[in-house]
């Protein structure tokens, strides 16, 4: 036998024996094997299997043997007067059965006189044998049984050859008659002469027929009469004489067509006088073209696939046909649409690390490596976004760019348009550097009088002129670090930068910031050295610090500008102008007065008496009471104008800052305005932005999946706090919001769920009761509605008039929402001297407290050759035979550990306490 495993269904057909069976028996020897037909099993298995169940296997083949053997039947007669009684019938006829097989002897059966029996196999018995008692003639036996077929073969046979000696007499006698009758031929013999040739002698060969008896008959063969569909109401006779319905004939030469075919057949190829007709040599099938082999298969794919349904059916399947692949196709645009960033420019790191699904210090990581210094809330450019973006392997669609282009497309003008306009100056610095101080001495006003907290919190606009005449427009911006978007925006609207320093300071993290805005600009800097009037002031120091960054000032044999200055005493402030106009100069700042007014939005607010204030910068153009204007996502008729004073203006020119009233919204500061001509398209554009701007702050949402909620899970101590803030102005607003996320930390993450300018109203409120909120209000105040609102829902109002008072209780808060941090304090040392077994106690050590104080209460350790072999619980302290609550250093004392006895003399007990100490941001 091969060594090939052979399958365990097949060997136990070959046994005889079912599957179970032949599992068990191999479990048995030790062989486990799956009970499954197609299990494979060793021929060492198999060979205990043959020598268990070779029996079975022996019957099983003497079975197939006897089921192959022939069934022989035999004729065979016995006399009528000899009957035998058997015991299986007593009152039939006996016959005897031989075993023609060879195999074993049958004992002899008795049944009713049968001409032909079949054979079976009857048990052997092994005392008797076969006994023939005689033959049967059976042909004096008339029997009513049914005919064999042989039998009718026969006599059918026997009929025949009867009917054919009737036939042959009567034919013999239709001769006899034929002869004594006058001759005539049945068939008239054509004699065709050939023609004579001309050369040689052609024997004749006459053609002899022979005589045709005519036809035999030899029965009749009545054929059933043809049943006739008879209709509702018709008789049996107007059944019949109804003409048959004719079957037309179909031209199987012409080709096959999508629509209906036309049955008839006329005079054309397949009609009664074309090649068609019966008879006729069928025509040549024309060679198909190509597109009629298409079409063919086409028809014929479409006849398989539809597989006879019906039309309605065919109908189903096609839309579902459609619908699967209109869904394939949009799966397939998903997969694309998932690796493309659709937003408007000036995303915040944040934002962009949230729908790239990063974290933000991913992306703070690639800005450095490629020399940008960006924070998490810093707002990003269009060309940094998309280097960022295909970092990360995403592309970007900016979705506000054709409405941008479209709307802000300036028209080049002409040389001679073009006048002189005064300079932007932006004053820049750390905070309570002087920047304020310097504006008021220049405007000879005491604004910073009006800041709460002595800071400016602000981005201010006025317009200076000078003695001179000349006239140079101020921008101030806060120097605090919340307000990095203030002076990205002051440094990209300017035309010159004045970087302020204190001398008696340093160069501070906001000084260098707002250095980096100016250059990334390309604005020219003056820096002004202010406090030289102050002990301890050293603008050497400050020059050294900025040629430390590449920044050379004219003393020092560089290109900037640079000049000591008092704000508060006003010492060289008119030099420091000179230099500024002198730099202005040199620019050849112009602008065209004579056209539609753009601009930029400096700051806006609300006022509860006029509404939506917006200051504004005009950069070219003039703007005037009644024009249309259209800002950011908002848009309005302009109502009046006021300048830096208050003074109601009919105009403003290039380079002059306004508020305005008018607007039906707050526009974000840093937005650009443009005059439009028709109101209609400025409301349109309008409405457009404001959906992008939804679609954008629905992008930058994430949602919580369940991947985060198991980190959340696994952090145990997380919690979110949800945040809505309202300001005076929409800077002060924005600085804020990003102060507060930056707070947000790996346990504590804070939600800005909204925020907007103007006084808390009883929807914030609302707002704040569905989202659990707390409400942040930066100089404003709740409506009496509001405030009764959210004391009947507790909903709690924090109200801030400085920017760092909010962050810090922010903060504390948070830390206050963190779980203490536990901590060990090592409260005393105890040296066991001895050590004393008591039975049903455990042992006693006896010990000598080396410092500190152990009470009743402290944890302990057993130390043994500076190794912590136990940690746990006293359980007794006493001094001599009395229980104490401490024993102090320098005294000895009784001790047992609680649960643990192995204890030896030398050991250190460290005994410990656990403090819970608050944790830090």
């Amino acid at each position: 036998m091969s060594d090939a495993p052979i399958r365990l269904s097949k060997a136990a057909k070959e046994f005889n024996v079912g599957l179970p069976t032949v599992v068990e028996f191999l479990s048995k020897n030790g062989i486990v094997v799956e009970a499954r037909p197609n299990t494979k099993i060793e021929p060492s298995a198999y060979q205990l299997l043959v020598e268990e169940f070779a029996p079975d296997r022996a019957k099983k083949q003497k079975s197939n043997e006897l089921a192959h053997t022939k069934v022989v039947r035999e004729t065979i007669t016995l006399d009528d007067s000899k009957k035998t009684k058997t015991n299986l019938d007593t009152e039939q006829d006996e016959v005897l059965i031989k075993n023609v097989g060879g195999i074993e002897e049958p004992e002899p059966v008795v049944e009713a006189p049968a001409v032909q029996v079949e054979k079976r196999e009857v048990p052997k018995e092994k005392d008797a044998g076969p006994t023939v008692v005689g033959k049967i003639d059976l042909s004096t036996i008339k029997s009513n049984r049914p005919k064999k077929k042989a039998e009718k073969e026969e006599e059918e046979k026997v009929a025949a050859e009867k009917k054919k000696e009737e036939e042959k007499v009567a034919a013999e006698e239709v001769k006899k008659a034929a002869e004594k009758e006058p001759k005539k031929p049945a068939v008239e013999e054509v004699k065709e002469e050939a023609p004579e040739p001309k050369k040689f002698e052609q024997e004749v060969m006459k053609a002899k027929a022979d005589k045709l008896d005519g036809p035999k008959f030899v029965g009749k063969i009545e054929l059933p009469a043809e049943r006739v569909k008879k209709k509702v109401g018709e008789s049996e006779e107007d059944a019949k004489k109804r003409k048959r319905k004719r079957i037309a004939k179909v031209d199987t030469n012409k080709p096959a067509s999508g629509g209906a075919r036309d049955f008839k057949r006329g005079p054309g190829p397949g009609g009664p006088s074309g090649p068609g007709r019966r008879g006729a040599k069928a025509a040549p099938k024309p060679e198909l073209t190509e597109e009629e082999i298409q079409n063919q298969v086409r028809e014929t794919l479409a006849a398989l696939k539809s597989k006879g349904k019906s039309t309605r059916s065919k109908y189903r399947r096609e839309r579902r046909d459609a619908v699967s692949e209109k869904m394939q196709k949009e799966l397939e645009q998903a997969e694309v649409d998932q690796k493309v960033l659709k937003l408007t420019e000036f995303v915040t790191v944040s934002e962009l690390a949230t729908m790239m699904n990063v974290s933000p210090t991913e992306v703070i990581s690639i800005c450095m490596s490629v020399g940008m210094m960006v924070s998490i809330n810093q707002r990003l450019d269009s060309e940094t976004l998309t280097l960022l973006a295909e970092e990360f392997g995403y592309t970007v669609e900016f979705i506000s760019s054709e409405i941008q282009q479209s709307v802000l497309a300036e028209d080049v003008d002409a040389p001679e348009d073009l006048v002189e306009r005064p300079p932007i100056v932006t004053v820049m610095g750390h905070v309570d550097h002087g920047k304020t101080s310097l504006l008021d001495y220049v405007r000879r006003e005491n604004v910073i009088a009006g800041e709460a907290g002595g800071i400016t919190q602000h981005i201010g606009a006025y317009s200076v002129e000078l003695e001179g005449g000349k006239i140079i427009t101020f921008l101030d911006t806060p120097g605090h670090e919340a307000f990095t978007a203030m002076r990205a925006r002051g440094a990209q609207v300017t035309d010159i930068a004045i970087i302020v320093i204190a001398a008696d300071d340093a160069v501070m993290p906001q000084t260098v910031e707002a250095i980096n805005h100016a250059q990334a600009a390309g604005v020219p800097m003056v820096f002004a050295f202010n406090k030289i009037d102050k002990d301890g002031a050293n603008a050497d120091k400050i020059r050294e610090q900025l040629a430390n960054m590449n920044i050379l000032v004219e003393d020092w044999g560089g290109k900037y500008q640079c000049q000591e200055i008092s704000a508060k005493q006003g010492l060289n402030v008119n030099e420091l102008l000179e230099k500024v106009l002198l730099e202005s100069e040199m620019l050849e700042l112009k602008a065209n007065p004579d056209k539609n007014a753009r601009g930029t939005i400096i700051e806006a607010t609300l006022d509860k008496g006029r509404g939506y204030t917006s200051t504004l910068l005009v950069q070219s153009g003039t703007l005037a009471i009644g024009d249309v204007i259209l800002a950011g996502s908002y848009f309005g008729r302009v109502k009046a104008m006021f300048n830096e004073r208050g003074v109601a203006i009919d105009e403003a020119g290039p380079s002059h800052p306004v508020s305005l009233l008018g607007l039906n919204g707050a526009p974000s500061a840093g937005d650009n305005f443009i005059v439009m001509e028709d109101e209609k398209e400025a409301k349109n554009i309008a409405t457009k932005r404001q959906q992008l701007q939804r679609e954008q702050s629905i992008r930058t949402q994430r949602r919580r999946t369940l991947e985060d909620i198991g980190d959340i899970i696994q952090l145990g101590d997380y919690h979110e706090v949800n945040v809505i803030i309202k300001g005076d102005v929409d800077g002060s607003v924005e600085a804020l919001a990003d102060s507060m996320l930056k707070l947000s930390t790996e346990n504590i993450a804070i939600n800005v769920i909204h925020k907007s300018v103007g006084q808390i109203t009883e929807s914030d409120v609302l707002l704040a009761t569905a989202s659990d909120a707390i409400i942040i209000g930066f100089q404003v105040r709740p409506s009496a509605q509001a405030r009764k609102h959210a004391e009947n829902e507790g909903i709690q109002i924090r109200l801030y008039s400085i920017i760092y008072d909010a962050i810090n209780d922010m903060k504390a808060a948070m830390e206050g929402m963190l779980k203490p941090k536990i901590e060990e304090q090592i409260v005393c040392n105890i040296e066991i001297r001895e050590t004393f077994k008591i039975s049903k106690v455990g042992t006693i050590a006896g010990c000598y407290v080396l410092d500190g104080t152990v009470t009743r209460n402290t944890k302990v350790r057993i130390i043994r050759d500076g190794i912590v072999i136990y940690s746990g619980n006293l359980g007794s302290l006493k001094r001599f035979k009395d229980d104490v609550k401490e024993v102090k250093a320098g005294f000895e004392c009784g001790l047992n550990i609680d649960n643990f006895n192995d204890i030896e003399a030398g050991d250190i007990i460290e005994g410990f306490e656990e403090v819970e100490v608050a944790r830090k941001l």
